[in-house]
């Protein structure tokens, strides 16, 4: 049974960090694609980070880029996302995502789910 399971999340004030961490199980981690995901109240999902298997990485909002860093540790099963400056506007459930490709996540359909963590941002 595969398993993406997040950590990190909580309450924070604005400028503050957080390192959030997706551990998975039950799959070859090391050949998937990882990215992660937020969605804030009422908004569509929105893709953040990837980072293929060959430790590509790409962001995709301008508003998180010099801000959030993706990792990777094959060796752990893990993807972290580390956040630093946060602001109100970041305040989202964050999922992290596996994909056997990075097409699979870019198009919103990876191939499973982490339940997701709760990032709020206090002004």
């Amino acid at each position: 049974q595969v398993q993406l399971v997040e950590s990190g999340g909580g309450l924070v004030q604005a400028g503050g960090s957080l390192r959030l961490s997706c551990a998975a199980s039950g799959l070859p981690f090391s050949i998937y694609a990882m990215g992660w995901f937020r969605q804030a109240a009422g908004k569509e999902r929105e893709l953040i980070a990837t980072i293929t298997r060959s430790y590509v990485i790409t962001y995709y909002p301008d508003s998180v880029k010099g801000r959030f860093f993706i990792s990777r540790d094959n060796a752990k099963n893990t993807v972290t996302l580390q956040m630093s400056s946060l602001k109100p506007e970041d305040t989202a459930v964050y999922y992290c995502a596996a994909g056997v490709t990075i097409v699979d996540i870019t198009t919103r359909r990876p191939n499973y789910w982490g339940q997701g963590t709760q990032v709020t941002v206090s002004s």
